[in-house]
């Protein structure tokens, strides 16, 4: 999957960032394929709730307060996780497609939770 971000910008951003707008680069096209009924409803949803985790995971990169920012990102991957199943259910996102996005996500939510600990273990005294 080619990326938009230059070399540069991915040397110097959290991995979890480089994933994230991945997968967000790659999904908000396949939600712009939703059909009529559902792309305002159950697509824009996805779309805000992949750039809400975009954008939090940038800012928890260059804040000094990083675990609530991360807290909130871990809430919005499991919030997409939800809506993705829905997005498949509905056929909304063919079977390996949503296949695709979800072991994305997951990896991402592993690495939150590894950021998570790194930031509360460096934090106690």
């Amino acid at each position: 999957m080619g990326s938009v971000m230059s070399r540069v910008e991915r040397s110097q951003a959290p991995i979890a960032v480089v994933k994230t707008y991945d997968l967000v680069l790659w999904l908000l096209p396949k939600v712009e394929k939703f059909t009529r009924s559902f792309r305002f409803t159950v697509g824009d949803r996805i779309a805000n709730l992949a750039l809400d985790l975009l954008l939090l995971l940038v800012e928890a990169a260059y804040s000094t307060d990083k675990a609530d920012l991360l807290e909130r990102a871990s809430r919005r991957t499991n919030g997409l996780r939800y809506m993705l199943r829905l997005a498949k259910d509905l056929k909304l996102l063919a079977l390996d497609s949503y296949g695709f996005a979800v072991e994305r996500l997951d990896e991402i939510g592993r690495m939150i939770g590894g950021w998570r600990k790194s930031v509360t273990r460096a934090s106690r005294p």
